[in-house]
C-alpha cells in the first residue's frame, strides 16, 4: 500500500517535469532560427521588442510551434490508445491504415488541384472511410485485436499502393509539394490552422480520461476486464473512433509524421507513467514537446533549406526505438 501511494504521489512530479521540459522546448522553438539561437530576442518580442523580431516570433515561429505541439500530442495520445486497444507495444497511429486513408484522399485532392479546406475535408473523409472499412473487415461479434491488426495491415498496404500511384501520375509542378507534405509539413503560418490540432489534442485527452480505468483493465485480457465490469466491445469501439479522429486531424494538419505515436508512450512508461490516467496527459506533453523539438531541428540544421519534419522524427525515432527494444529484450 505504501509503495502504491508513493507511485501515485510521484506521477504529478513527473508530469510537472514534463511540463517544465515542454516549456524549455517551446522557448527553444521560438528562439532558434536561420540566424542562430537568441532567447533574449524571443522573450523581448513577446513583451514588445523590435517590429522585426516581433514579426518573426509572433507571425512565423509561434504558430508553427503551436502546430507542432498539437500534432505531436495528437499522435502520441492516439499511439497510447491503440497500444492499449491492441495490447501490442508496436502499435502506432499508422498501423491500422487510418492515416493512409487520410493521406491518400488528401493527396488525391492535391492531384486534382484543390487547396486549403478542400484538402482537409478530403483527408478527414479518407480517415472516416478507412475506419468504416476497418469495422467491416474486423467485426465478428466484437472488435478482436488480431482481426483489427490484420485488417489494418491490409488497408495500410492498399492505401500505400494508392499513394504511390498518385505520386507516379502527378505532374511535375505539384509533385514536390505532395512529396514534402507526405513526409510532414508544419509550414502553416496561420493561428487558425495551428489552433485546430492544439484544441483537438486537449479534447482527445478530456474524452479519453473516463476510459482510463477500462484501458488499464484491458491490459489483463478481455475476460479479466469484463469481470471488473468493463464493457469491452463498447470500449474498443470508442477507443478506435477516438484514435482515428486524433490521427486524422494530425495527418490533415501536418501530413504523415511517423514514430511520435510509437516512441512517446514507451518513453513515458519508462518514467513510471503506466496508468492511463497519468499516461494520457503525459503523452499530450511528451508528444507535443518531441515534435516541437524535431521541427526546430528540421528548420535550422540545413538553413536556408527546411527539411521535412517526418525525416527528422524518423532519424530520431528509429535509433531511439531500437534502443528501447534492446533494453527491454530478455537476457
Amino acid at each position: 500500500m505504501a509503495e502504491r501511494q508513493r507511485l501515485s504521489l510521484a506521477a504529478p512530479v513527473r508530469l510537472s517535469l514534463l511540463l517544465f521540459l515542454g516549456l524549455l522546448v517551446f522557448l527553444l522553438a521560438l528562439s532558434a532560427g536561420s540566424q542562430g539561437f537568441d532567447p533574449l530576442a524571443s522573450v523581448s518580442a513577446l513583451t514588445g521588442g523590435s517590429p522585426v523580431d516581433r514579426d518573426i516570433v509572433l507571425e512565423l515561429r509561434l504558430p508553427r510551434a503551436l502546430m507542432a505541439f498539437g500534432c505531436g500530442a495528437l499522435l502520441a495520445v492516439a499511439g497510447a490508445l491503440l497500444q492499449a486497444l491492441l495490447r501490442n507495444p508496436l502499435a502506432d497511429p499508422f498501423v491500422l491504415g487510418i492515416s493512409g486513408g487520410a493521406g491518400a484522399l488528401a493527396l488525391l485532392a492535391m492531384f486534382l488541384g484543390a487547396s486549403g479546406l478542400l484538402i482537409s475535408l478530403a483527408g478527414i473523409a479518407g480517415a472516416i472511410g478507412s475506419t468504416a472499412l476497418l469495422y467491416l473487415l474486423a467485426w465478428r461479434g466484437g472488435l478482436l485485436p488480431n482481426r483489427l491488426l490484420l485488417a489494418g495491415i491490409i488497408l495500410g498496404s492498399a492505401w500505400g499502393a494508392a499513394i504511390t500511384l498518385l505520386l507516379a501520375l502527378a505532374p511535375d509542378a505539384p509533385l514536390r509539394g505532395m512529396v514534402f507534405w507526405l513526409m510532414g509539413d508544419l509550414s502553416s503560418m496561420s493561428y487558425e490552422h495551428a489552433g485546430f490540432p492544439l484544441l483537438a489534442a486537449l479534447l482527445s485527452v478530456v474524452l479519453a480520461w473516463p476510459l482510463a480505468r477500462g484501458l488499464d483493465a484491458l491490459k489483463q485480457g478481455d475476460l479479466s476486464a469484463a469481470a471488473l465490469g468493463v464493457p469491452v466491445a463498447r470500449l474498443r469501439s470508442a477507443v478506435l473512433l477516438l484514435a482515428a479522429v486524433a490521427t486524422a486531424v494530425a495527418v490533415v494538419s501536418a501530413g504523415s509524421i511517423g514514430f511520435i505515436g510509437l516512441v512517446t508512450p514507451h518513453l513515458l512508461r519508462l518514467l513510471g507513467l503506466r496508468r492511463h490516467r497519468d499516461l494520457l496527459p503525459a503523452c499530450l506533453l511528451g508528444g507535443g514537446s518531441l515534435l516541437m523539438l524535431a521541427d526546430t531541428a528540421a528548420r535550422t540544421i540545413a538553413v536556408p533549406q527546411q527539411l521535412p519534419v517526418g525525416a527528422i522524427t524518423a532519424a530520431i525515432g528509429a535509433p531511439l526505438f531500437l534502443w528501447l527494444f534492446l533494453r527491454s529484450a530478455p537476457r
